[in-house]
């Protein structure tokens, strides 16, 4: 298995991609009837969507098998290497424990049930 993921844009197209997902969200909680100060916060950053969008790339990119620890560590480093900017946001995500798979928690919806 190969962690290095493969430069597929710059980051301002990345972001771009990311600001309509995001944006994507937000509407559908809208409509779903949650409360926007209830969510807001909770929702991941621009840049946190883009390091989360492209460690989802490498998942897909490896069968789809979510990383341990370790490998979770080295995908986060190599997104931080491919794309500098992104560095401190990388680096504060693995500094506080959050975890990109907490923000998928935080990023669903929840069931229309």
């Amino acid at each position: 298995m190969n962690d290095a993921i493969p430069r597929r844009a710059s980051l301002e197209v990345l972001r771009a991609e990311a600001t309509d997902e995001l944006t994507v969200l937000i509407q559908e909680r809208l409509r779903s009837g949650q409360d926007p100060w209830a969510f807001m916060e909770e929702l991941p950053t621009i840049d946190e969507l883009v390091v989360l969008l492209l460690r989802a790339e490498n998942i897909g990119a490896n069968g789809g098998v979510r990383p341990g620890e370790a490998r979770n560590y080295r995908v986060l480093r190599q997104i931080a290497l491919e794309y500098p900017e992104l560095t401190p946001t990388v680096w504060r995500l693995l500094g506080t424990g959050n975890s990109p798979d907490a923000w998928a928690a935080h990023t669903t919806m929840p069931d229309a049930s």
